[in-house]
């Protein structure tokens, strides 16, 4: 019998911030960015958001669909390519060139910077 690897849902990524517009704490999660939950504080919207993204999980499972993989499990490269215009490219590359440094660790510390 073959078993289905699920997330456990304490891997996911989630942030907990006060809402003004709602006078509660809002839990999101970025591996499941249409789901939100509000509380009066700011443990039960984690324990709500968690309960409910169990919830639909478990839903996603029935019909068969694959749940997100967390940030946290992923595995990541290092890199990744972007595309600019020839302009922004040539700025950038002087820019880097008079600071004394690689294109890419120009980029790189202004990627860190923000």
């Amino acid at each position: 019998m073959q078993t289905v690897d699920r997330p456990e849902v304490s891997h996911f990524t989630y942030r907990v911030t006060w809402s003004a517009e709602d006078g509660e704490f809002l839990a999101t999660c970025a591996e499941f960015p249409s789901l939100s939950w509000l509380a009066s504080s700011q443990i039960e919207a984690l324990q709500g958001l968690e309960n409910l993204l169990r919830e639909v999980i478990a839903d996603m499972e029935e019909q068969g669909e694959q749940s997100p993989q967390p940030f946290a499990d992923r595995s990541y490269s290092g890199r990744f390519n972007l595309r600019v215009g020839e302009s922004l490219h040539r700025e950038l590359a002087l820019r880097a060139a008079e600071d004394g440094m690689s294109l890419n660790q120009y980029v790189l510390r202004k990627l860190t910077a923000a």
